[in-house]
């Protein structure tokens, strides 16, 4: 689905860094993309200061706009309390332009426990989807693979397992164009005899869905050598896979670093192989990748790492408008309507 526009609701005081990282992260966005309009959510003053810093604010203050609030969800608030008590945090407020249809989509590096209670509270799930999950995209050498969950549900029901893996289908087909996902479910080994019976289960539920293409187990290193496109697990797993994942790139850009900085004629070697490694680089930067989908809600909503900075929160901004044109909520929406009304006609 193509639109004229697209407008996202930025919360501008999110994330372990705010308006600093925010503002001119929204700037770069909507420069990049002459049909992204952003409302700035969070207090007035801290953004005016911020945006009157970005010499490149000029060029598309007229798609900016600014939604003042007067609180903040901390990082490290309990979800429950900035639902009963954060009614005017920028976290909030971003969530509710989506739901009165003000904003088509909400991007927040701010606490992920928090901004996934309020988004369910807010936006709520479409029959058929007992919960949302977070889906992340995963480098691999053969491009990327979406993995989900990754931390909103630390324990799955195969059921729940069965609905990540075919919204995570769903996503693959929108944005990759990809007719038929290869699905996996993450497991501790190939064989159909490995795991517990949740997996066992789950996995029984996809191989009798012929609208899927399940390819049975998958292994975590299986991930990262493009065996799927798709891999479902319980939020504990994903987590764990994705934090293992983001130590190891930067474990490795760090030993690169080392080696060339030994002496000089390692530096001098160095600058022999320097496009290689930066290509290799960008391509395993976890900031290349950032921009979790609260996958399974009404509206989109786009978790940024908290630390990411501005390349990093620009990429989650562009990955919310890109969902919003491919109409990833209504998609996921219509599939489960028509499969909930199956089920009722065969009852």
């Amino acid at each position: 689905m193509k639109t004229s526009s697209v407008t996202v609701a930025v919360d501008a005081m999110g994330g372990d860094h705010g308006v600093c990282v925010t503002v001119p992260a929204s700037i770069d966005s909507a420069r990049a993309n002459p049909r992204l309009h952003l409302i700035l959510v969070g207090d007035k003053s801290s953004i005016e200061n911020e945006l009157n810093k970005c010499r490149d604010f000029s060029a598309v203050k007229d798609r900016i706009q600014i939604k003042h609030t007067t609180e903040v969800v901390a990082m490290d608030e309990k979800p429950s309390v900035a639902m009963r008590n954060k009614k005017d945090s920028s976290m909030r407020i971003s969530i509710n332009l989506v739901k009165e249809k003000l904003a088509d989509a909400s991007v927040s590096a701010g606490n992920t426990g928090a901004l996934m209670a309020v988004s369910r509270f807010v936006l709520k799930t479409p029959p058929g989807i007992d919960r949302p999950a977070i889906v992340f995209n995963i480098p691999s050498v053969t491009g990327h693979c979406h993995l989900l969950d990754l931390g909103a549900n630390i324990d799955c029901s195969a059921e729940q397992l069965y609905q990540f893996a075919l919204m995570g289908s769903i996503l693959s087909q929108a944005v990759d164009g990809i007719s038929a996902p290869r699905v996996g479910l993450l497991n501790i080994g190939t064989e159909e005899t490995k795991g517990n019976e949740v997996i066992k289960e789950a996995a029984d539920l996809l191989r009798a869905d012929p609208r899927i293409n399940y390819i049975g187990f998958i292994e975590a290193d299986g991930i990262f050598r493009g065996e799927a496109d798709v891999v479902a697990c319980d939020g504990f797993s994903g987590n764990v896979t994705l934090k293992a994942c983001e130590g190891t790139a930067r474990m490795f850009s760090q030993f690169v670093k080392d080696g060339i900085n030994r002496n000089w004629l390692t530096k001098l070697s160095g600058l022999t192989f320097l496009p290689v490694l930066l290509g290799l680089k960008k391509k395993m930067d976890p900031g290349e990748y950032n921009g979790g989908t609260m996958i399974g809600l009404r509206g989109v909503v786009i978790k940024s790492h908290g630390s990411a900075d501005r390349a990093s929160f620009a990429t989650a901004i562009r990955l919310a408008a890109l969902e919003v044109e491919k109409n990833i909520p209504h998609l996921i929406e219509d599939w489960f309507s028509d499969k909930t009304e199956s089920k009722a006609s065969e009852g």
